[in-house]
């Protein structure tokens, strides 16, 4: 029987990107979504993959969720922890809804999901985590204090999940992607992209969503298992670690 994985964030840009390139790799795939029902509505169409509308941010409305997942399509076997929001601006204009609702979606959710799914992961002997990072959060950046914040701690979390559970044949990995093509970076003007980013980007382009995807699906295939507590960097050569 197929693998289940859960994607957060799974209807647009990079969620989008892994839910299609872990179903070709034959995984049954659920794609989680907080609000846009018109873009889940129309991925759904697209990819065949069924749709779960819960927030993230909420334990409850996640226990929920992944409760239904499970019902309908078994236990879930790889995580990938992708939902996240930017609501940027400098420190000394921040308001703390601003901190707190970034922190919530892209910190707490990650270990509202986890949470969810490590105790039947751990009695299965099997377990793929996978949590999507920023070179942002390794590197920091202007206006991004609560972004950055979040992003940096997923990769102690990571860590720390891994070592828990390396033992259960449970691994926790995270991808840190650079600048990719989605429909947020792309909103930016294009000015700011061709001299405020891609100066910066050695390979000289914005990545694909589909290469973030490739990487994903490299970490939740079952020949991964040697590979656990690790951030897979993929940001054209702009921050190297």
């Amino acid at each position: 029987m197929a693998r289940v994985a859960l994607v957060t964030g799974g209807t647009r840009g990079i969620g989008h990107a892994i839910c299609v390139a872990l179903r070709d790799e034959g995984y049954q795939v659920a794609a989680n979504y907080g609000g846009n029902d018109d873009a889940a509505r129309a991925f759904r169409e697209e990819t065949g993959i069924p749709v779960y509308k819960f927030d993230v941010s909420d334990f409850e409305a996640v226990r929920g969720g992944i409760q239904q997942v499970e019902n309908d399509l078994g236990p879930v076997d790889v995580l990938v922890n992708n939902a996240g929001i930017t609501k940027d601006t400098t420190l000394h204009k921040m308001a703390p809804e601003q901190w707190t609702d970034v922190i919530n979606t892209n910190l707490n959710s990650v270990f509202n999901c986890s949470r969810n799914v490590i105790e039947g992961m751990r009695e299965r002997g099997f377990g793929r985590i996978i949590c999507i990072s920023s070179i942002n959060g390794q590197k920091g950046q202007f206006g991004q204090g609560n972004y950055a914040a979040a992003k940096a701690g997923i990769l102690g979390f990571v860590k720390s999940l891994a070592l828990e559970n390396a033992n259960k044949g449970v691994t926790v990995n995270a991808v840190a992607p650079g600048y990719i093509g989605t429909d947020m970076v792309q909103k930016m003007p294009q000015k700011v992209i061709d001299e405020k980013i891609l100066p910066h980007i050695p390979v000289g382009r914005l990545g694909e969503p589909e290469e973030i995807a490739r990487c994903v699906a490299f970490l939740a295939r079952d020949d991964s298992g040697f590979i656990t507590g690790s951030t897979l960097t993929a940001n054209g050569g702009q921050y190297m670690i």
